[in-house]
């Protein structure tokens, strides 16, 4: 795919860039790249060289989830100690005594804006994501490259609260003109 290898090339120039190839009939996309923020508008540029079109800009509030991962994985050091200490006794043996357990401490939590693109001419779809802080969900807007990102954005914003820094008009799209909340964050109480 011509598309695939053309993106691969020219994101190989980012840094931050990580590009991992999927199974397009599993994932939907052939394409998982992830970015830091202050990259977004250059890979909206070489996508835009590509020859894709943006096809959605989306949010995820990863709120919690860092703390959820670390209570899962407790809980299975928890349970494999316990397992290893049963076979031990079962054994006729001394159980030995269960290691502490260690559980990375959960880092901060994330927002994800997440731009799907698709190519013109090529059955090729990307999907790039990066992450912000909840504390200030802020990343420059693609909408100068791409005029189409401009509903997109205002939508996630509307959502998330996720600011596009540099977009015309961020004003609310779908919910009221007065609208102080972000309905699609987990934190948010009807």
């Amino acid at each position: 795919m011509a598309a695939v290898e053309q993106v691969k090339t020219a994101l190989a120039g980012l840094e931050s860039a990580k590009v991992a190839a999927t199974a397009y009939g599993k994932k939907g996309f052939h394409l998982d790249v992830g970015v830091a923020p202050d990259d977004v508008v250059a890979v909206a540029e070489i996508m835009d060289r590509a020859g894709f079109f943006i096809e959605a800009v989306t949010g995820v509030d990863w709120l919690g989830e860092q703390a959820a991962k670390a209570a899962e994985a407790k809980k299975k050091a928890e349970a494999a100690a316990k397992k290893a200490a049963e076979a031990a006794a079962a054994e006729g043996g001394e159980a030995p005594a269960p290691a502490p357990v260690k559980v990375p401490a959960p880092g901060p939590d994330e927002m994800e804006v997440v731009y799907d693109f698709s190519h013109y001419q090529e059955t090729c779809r990307v999907a790039v994501r990066t992450r912000v802080l909840r504390s200030k969900p802020e990343l420059a807007t693609i909408s100068a490259v791409f005029p189409g990102a401009n509903w997109h954005e205002r939508e996630t914003h509307d959502f998330f609260g996720i600011r596009f820094i540099g977009h015309p008009d961020l004003s609310p799209l779908l919910l009221p003109e007065d609208a102080d909340f972000h309905p699609l964050l987990k934190d948010f109480k009807a």
